[in-house]
């Protein structure tokens, strides 16, 4: 809370405010209703009692005038608490994402994604909870201390009885928050696995609804949303035995401030105004001591989301970037110096691994599955840094360029093509300064994607659904490409991202590439034969150690190994093409190639 007030200290300031002046309004009425009941009731209600105007009108100006004050105060407390608390969700829910895209791969695939989501949602609006009543529970700390030496002025047999009541409010609210902590702590927990089950399953949609594990998942999705039930179900509980003492305290101490101050009045100790006084304190603070009930009532579940929110933003494996600019201009030229890497410890991926992609030449990166290919291509584009060694671009360490740089410089088209729920344009484009239409088309037409952007509906303006579930695998690959390319990046990197492409119209697109009016030096994980021989060099990879390097003819007169690995390569893509198992998704350019 303490940090929030920090962050946030005029909207606190101007919260606390209102709530101190709607609670000094509020003792202060007291002693004016008492007075008004002395001078002007029980006169006016007293056989051939008498009351002037001028005092009726005085007492009404004067309850009025308090009123509007209370209602000012009410204002301020209020919107300065609720524009606090939605300002400190908004900042951490950025500071969460913000920390999220800081941290590397390697944090991330420890993490289940649905539990990130929860971090940076619920986790995230629990912490802050208690912000909304925090400012009115301080101003009723104030209030309540006022009161007492009020009480104390008035009579201090009945101020006796606040002595009694407050502190009992205490240590009531202390019970019920250590109570409460862990039922609240299991129930965040519930929510993040209850999310990260939702997620997987939609994710996977396609896995679930082919492989017939619907009713696997929903028993499975059950059982966590019944724990969660269970979970919150239990914190109503405790909720509901607390609510009710807490709402009647405050009314049994105005009973028992009521019994002793008659006993006083009947004794000549007070007069009529005063126990008045006194009743009307404890009556009116039986709502704002609910406050401090709020507070106390939210802190266990907001203790939790914040812990949870902590771990992120305290998450070590931060990548730093540096501060320097371009390398150069023009085809870039990568090096790997005695690059060591692994994802565990105690179990390296890549060893010693060393090699240099001279600027403006194609590289083929060859090897059998799990001998580090994607990997590598991983560290040239410094979404994870090597354990050992250097990876550098123009001679310049990655690890020292400035993020834009990197970005400006390096592009990958990974595996796995994601496209985002947005249109063709939006999703080649990305809005980056100078990729008009102009860009976007001739990055298509490089990508051998400008055929099928065409006949789209609404071109460029098409919407692709989430995922780019309106296009076939080829496509969003092409598409991701062209995205790519848009950025004009000097150096390309492409971790086997034409796998569900036509092998014809792949070698149409490495023909487009290699003779792009922006040239890029290009680094390809490839598998395909006729792919391979395009490159200008081969280097081939086994168990995480280059073997070879050369030309596809060298090596495969050379390498035992390699020439195995493509002759396997090459009949398993004939037998592919034979079943007609790649995208064929674009007729006009299967005519093309039959008119060709």
């Amino acid at each position: 809370m303490w940090r929030g007030i920090r962050d946030e200290p005029r909207r606190f300031t101007l919260a606390v405010v209102g709530s101190c002046l709607f609670g000094s309004l509020v003792i202060g009425q007291a002693f004016v209703v008492g007075d008004i009941v002395e001078d002007v009731v029980s006169p006016a209600l007293a056989p051939g009692g008498n009351v002037t105007t001028g005092a009726l009108v005085l007492s009404a100006t004067v309850l009025i005038a308090m009123g509007l004050g209370r209602v000012l105060g009410i204002f301020g407390r209020r919107l300065g608490a609720g524009f606090m608390q939605f300002a400190l969700q908004a900042r951490y829910r950025h500071e969460v994402t913000g920390r999220y895209l800081r941290l590397p791969l390697s944090w991330h695939q420890r993490h289940a994604t649905g539990t990130l989501l929860s971090n940076a949602n619920s986790d995230v609006e629990a912490a802050w909870l208690p912000v909304a009543p925090l400012p009115f529970a301080v101003g009723t700390v104030f209030m309540l201390v006022t009161a007492v030496v009020a009480l104390f002025l008035v009579d201090w047999a009945m101020a006796l009885v606040g002595l009694v009541v407050f502190p009992v409010l205490f240590v009531m609210n202390v019970v019920f928050s250590r109570r409460m902590a862990p039922r609240t702590a299991r129930a965040q927990h519930l929510r993040a696995e209850v999310s990260a089950i939702a997620h997987e399953s939609f994710d996977g949609a396609l896995v679930v609804k082919t492989m017939g594990r619907e009713d696997l998942e929903t028993r499975r999705f059950e059982v966590r949303a019944r724990e969660l039930r269970d979970a919150l179900i239990s914190v109503g509980r405790l909720r509901g035995l607390f609510d009710p003492l807490m709402e009647s305290l405050p009314f049994l101490g105005t009973l028992a401030a009521l019994v002793v101050g008659a006993l006083r009045l009947q004794a000549g100790a007070i007069d009529l105004g005063q126990l008045v006084q006194v009743t009307f304190l404890f009556t009116v603070l039986a709502f704002p001591v609910r406050a401090i009930g709020w507070v106390l009532g939210d802190l266990p579940r907001a203790v939790a989301g914040w812990d949870r929110v902590e771990r992120v933003l305290e998450a070590t494996g931060e990548m730093p970037y540096g501060t320097g600019g371009a390398t150069g201009t023009g085809p870039a030229r990568l090096s790997f110096q005695q690059v060591h890497f692994g994802y565990d410890t105690g179990q390296p991926v890549l060893h010693n691994v060393s090699f240099t992609i001279p600027a403006g030449k194609t590289v083929a990166l060859v090897g059998p599955t799990g001998s580090g290919k994607s990997t590598i291509a991983t560290l040239a584009t410094r979404l994870l840094d090597p354990q050992h060694g250097t990876v550098a671009l123009d001679g310049v360490d990655v690890r020292d360029l400035s993020s834009d740089a990197l970005a400006a410089t390096v592009a990958l088209v990974p595996q796995i093509a994601f496209v985002f729920d947005d249109t063709v344009r939006g999703n080649v484009a990305l809005d980056r300064p100078g990729a008009d239409d102009d860009r976007v088309w001739q990055s298509l037409t490089t990508a051998q994607a400008d055929t099928f952007v065409t006949r789209l509906p609404d071109g460029l303006d098409t919407a692709l659904g989430e995922r780019g579930t309106s296009l076939s695998g080829g496509q969003r690959q092409r598409v991701t490409l062209a995205r790519a390319l848009a950025g004009q990046p000097r150096l390309l990197i492409l971790d086997d991202a034409t796998s569900a492409v036509d092998p014809r119209v792949e070698a149409r697109i490495l023909a487009s590439l290699r003779g792009a009016s922006h040239a890029a030096s290009i680094l390809v994980v490839a598998y395909r034969r006729a792919t391979i021989a395009l490159a200008d060099e081969v280097i081939y990879v086994e168990q995480g150690r280059v073997v070879a390097h050369g030309t596809h003819d060298e090596l495969l007169s050379t390498v035992t190994g390699y020439a195995d690995l493509v002759t396997a390569y090459e009949k398993a893509e004939a037998e592919r093409e034979r079943d007609a198992g790649y995208d064929s998704d674009d007729a006009a350019v299967r005519e093309e190639e039959v008119a060709a």
